[in-house]
């Protein structure tokens, strides 16, 4: 390890920049906390101390510790406190202009050697330095709400930051026990770019009328995912996360692997805003949702479906198992009703899935034939299964592989690599696997298959496979 910076300020005393210096404490750093607002300083100690209070009772802090960690931290509305520092960490407001006028105050209070960074999830490091006289020592630093939890810093160099600053940064973090990704400074950096095709995709399968709300977020959860993309956008907020879409929608002049949603424009159009509004996608307060999609039952099953279930169970993408003069098969991009006017036969296919497990399966079918068939090979599997709407790609698969498509794109514009790009997405959006992970197991040249699939079914250019990504398939 080399430079770990130990003397660190926090200006934004709301919950994430209480809950950055809480982090820093716990790590042996002295912390300042500083805010404009007296009642928000109030609140952020009496929140930051109910915190480690907290920790005590679980038995993950003993009482000396927390103690230290308590005597390490202290709040201030008096920005000339922070003169001393070797880091200032900005948690505001995401605004430009506000962010930009305290940087200026503070390169006029802090030493020639202290740190500037911007916990900013969207706004160019560039642009937010460019009013500065020593913008060689402005970086970004993003971490990820609750910052206590989440693992990911974004570590963002600008044009102008010398590498030994974001360096410092870095170690930094890592000496407080995040994983610390170097990232370009690039609208979105990584998550906030790359992720977007997993909201955007699943209001476009609901669009579809793919299948409803509480089934598409329930086979994502069944994929490894903690929360389904729309119970996670109700959980953001509507209201920021389409800001967000279209902020880095606008920031890349349309050029992106997704599209904001205007069935979520209009869900802030009405101030259906998710949870902290009562109503989202879903409606709280109320039962949970119901689910208009019928799980297939496990009663009933031919003993002879089970070597079929089998063979189903271990075949490739594109690779059909007959039963009953039906084909049966994993998607690879194409509709049911399109393999089944190439293959002159019915077809029932088969959505992404993991391997291992009992999670649910959803499936395709070209006819109501065929439905029945996989209906009952999936019963004979152990697995329950769903029934959705035929389209390409299906909703998990495509999903999928269009986060690959975006990962790629990112590796080829050098935001950050491969190995970058799957942390941040593990640890900064909780994914089960990173994006390039996912693609190994699955097969990168099954993945340039089902993008291409889905374009040519769909029209729509931004399904064509990322350059980096058809090379290197």
């Amino acid at each position: 390890m080399g430079t770990v910076l130990s003397k660190i300020a926090v200006c934004g005393a709301g919950a994430m920049g209480s809950g950055i210096a809480q982090v820093a404490a716990q790590s042996g750093a002295q912390v300042i906390v500083f805010d404009i607002q007296p009642a928000a300083i109030a609140a952020s100690e009496a929140r930051t101390l109910a915190s480690i209070d907290g920790l005590v009772a679980k038995g993950k802090l003993d009482d000396r510790q927390a103690s230290g960690i308590r005597e390490r931290m202290r709040w201030t509305c008096d920005l000339k406190a922070l003169a001393d520092v070797e880091l200032v960490i900005e948690a505001i407001i995401e605004d430009a202009e506000v962010k930009g006028q305290l940087f200026e105050q503070l390169e006029a209070i802090v030493g020639s050697g202290t740190i500037l960074a911007s916990n900013t999830s969207s706004l160019p490091i560039a642009r937010l330095a460019r009013a500065l006289k020593t913008p060689e020592r402005f970086v970004g630093m993003h971490f990820f709400n609750p910052a206590t939890v989440m693992k990911l810093v974004e570590v963002v160099a600008g044009p102008a930051t010398e590498p030994s600053v974001a360096d410092a940064v870095r170690e930094t973090a890592e000496s407080w026990g995040k994983v610390a990704i170097p990232v370009s400074d690039v609208p979105g950096f990584i998550v906030n770019r790359v992720a977007r095709p997993f909201y955007a995709e699943a209001f476009t399968a609901l669009n579809e009328a793919a299948a409803d709300a509480a089934t598409i977020d329930a086979l994502f959860r069944a994929a490894g995912f903690r929360m389904g993309p729309l119970e996670l956008t109700d959980l953001i907020g509507q209201d920021v996360n389409f800001s967000v879409a279209r902020s880095v929608y606008d920031s890349y002049f349309g050029r992106t692997r997704f599209v904001p949603q205007l069935r979520q424009a209009a869900l802030v159009d009405a101030g259906w805003l998710g949870r902290k509004s009562g109503r989202g996608v879903y409606c709280y307060g109320e039962e949970s949702p119901k689910r208009a999609t019928v799980v297939s039952a496990t009663d009933a099953v031919k003993p002879d479906r089970a070597p079929v279930a089998a063979d189903l169970k271990d075949s490739a993408p594109g690779a059909f198992v007959e039963c009953d003069g039906i084909l049966l098969g994993m998607t690879r991009g194409r509709s049911a009703h399109a393999e089944a006017a190439s293959q002159g036969r019915p077809v029932a296919l088969l959505d992404w899935f993991p391997s291992t497990g009992d999670s649910e399966i959803a499936f395709s079918s070209s006819s109501d034939a065929a439905a029945e068939v996989m209906t009952k090979v999936i019963a004979a599997w152990g697995r329950p299964g769903c029934h959705v709407a035929d389209r390409a790609g299906l909703i998990v698969c495509r999903t999928l592989a269009q986060l690959v498509n975006a990962a790629a794109d990112a590796v080829l514009e050098q935001v950050s690599n491969e190995r970058g790009i799957d942390a941040a997405l593990r640890f900064g959006a909780n994914y089960p696997f990173g994006p390039f992970a996912w693609a190994d197991d699955f097969g990168r040249g099954q993945v340039v298959a089902v993008l291409d699939a889905v374009a040519d079914e769909t029209g729509e250019a931004m399904y064509r496979p990322s350059p980096y990504l058809r090379k290197f398939a």
